[in-house]
């Protein structure tokens, strides 16, 4: 650590940021979850976390809002190869299953199909939930980084297992509270309907930026005492009502509990932040709403007691998506920590003018 100056070119090492924290000394452990068997329109998104590791090293770890955020120590576990393997071979049963019903095929003639893909997304939440148990068990703060939306469960169960009751601030361009949508039952279009039944310290869902979701969702969403969803039209009509980003900010932040899970899903962004995102829709959040958010979220009396960024899906033609992946992560790593590391402040930066 003598020799590490935070304002020279980082020196990739296969940590995220390069940073050069080992896993035992570091207050964040970043789980990477390399998987998309579930997606339902375009893969890519098992990438997402090395794409995102190689794009960190341009990332400053300089910022204007928290003064010496690099010595918020982050640490990276390491990947598990396995997970590509069975990535792969349960993505092209997916495939077929999807074809098949987009074909007219019905669910009980897929049954076989589907009880295997189901099978392994279990084996897969059970190894997110032990990677991230060890992690908590060990003192550390665990961040997920997927993968598509439904590798988060095993952090959410790991993390419900410590908190009595907490919320979930989920910024998503989609509700993803479809029952089994596809016939998977941990599919990413499920993630947040299976959290809500399955762990019940859940006490408050507070959803930000969706937009593109069906009628079996918004029942739920209007049923669910438990739900808030700022939808993108009613963020954006607000806006153009005259009504300031902060104080909407305020209100989404207000609507959830002490102890806060974010789950962020890239697609919430707009889309030209996330061109090669699985499932793009038009509208969504600017990075500047979001940081904003995360920022106002920090300096709350509320606690981020973990999180998960998904969704990020490398381009053929360039690291765009991963170059915001990474910027995202940085900036969920630091609020993560801004009110539990006291070292943690604002700088004083003089504007001169001639």
């Amino acid at each position: 650590m003598t020799s590490f100056n935070p304002n020279e070119i980082g020196m990739a090492n296969g940590n995220y940021f390069a940073l050069p924290y080992k896993l035992e000394e570091s207050e964040i452990a970043l789980i990477s979850v390399p998987w998309d068997v579930t997606t339902s329109y375009r893969v890519g998104s098992h990438k997402g976390p090395q794409a995102i590791i190689d794009a960190s090293v341009q990332v400053d770890l300089f910022d204007t809002l928290v003064s010496n955020v690099w010595e918020v120590t982050i640490g990276t576990v390491p990947q598990e190869n396995s997970i590509f393997k069975k990535n792969k071979k349960y993505r092209r049963v997916a495939e077929k299953i999807i074809e098949q019903l987009e074909s007219g095929a019905d669910y009980n003639s897929l049954k076989d199909q589907l009880e295997s893909v189901n099978k392994a997304s279990s084996e897969l939440n059970k190894y997110v939930y032990n990677a991230c148990k060890e992690q908590i068990n060990a003192g550390k703060f665990v961040g997920l980084i997927g993968g598509d939306h439904s590798v988060p469960f095993g952090n959410m169960k790991a993390v419900s297992e410590n908190y009595e009751k907490f919320g979930i601030l989920h910024i998503d361009a989609h509700a993803d509270l479809r029952v089994a949508y596809e016939g998977f039952t941990y599919s990413h279009a499920s993630i947040m309907y299976n959290a809500l039944h399955e762990f019940p310290q859940i006490s408050q869902l507070t959803q930000v930026g969706v937009r593109d979701f069906c009628q079996e969702e918004s029942d739920i969403i209007n049923n669910d005492p438990r739900i808030r969803c700022f939808t993108d039209i009613e963020l954006k009509r607000n806006s153009y009502e005259g009504k300031l980003w902060k104080r909407q900010c305020e209100e989404i932040i207000a609507s959830l509990p002490n102890n806060v899970y974010i789950s962020f899903d890239i697609d919430g962004l707009s889309p030209e932040l996330c061109p090669n995102t699985g499932t793009p829709v038009p509208g969504g959040l600017s990075f500047g709403e979001v940081d904003y958010l995360l920022y106002l979220l920090a300096s709350s009396n509320k606690k981020v007691v973990g999180f998960d960024l998904c969704e990020v899906s490398p381009g053929e033609a360039g690291e765009w998506d991963a170059n915001v992946g990474a910027r995202i992560l940085y900036k969920m790593c630091i609020y993560s920590m801004f009110n539990i590391k006291n070292s943690l402040s604002l700088p004083k930066i003089n504007n001169h003018t001639n």
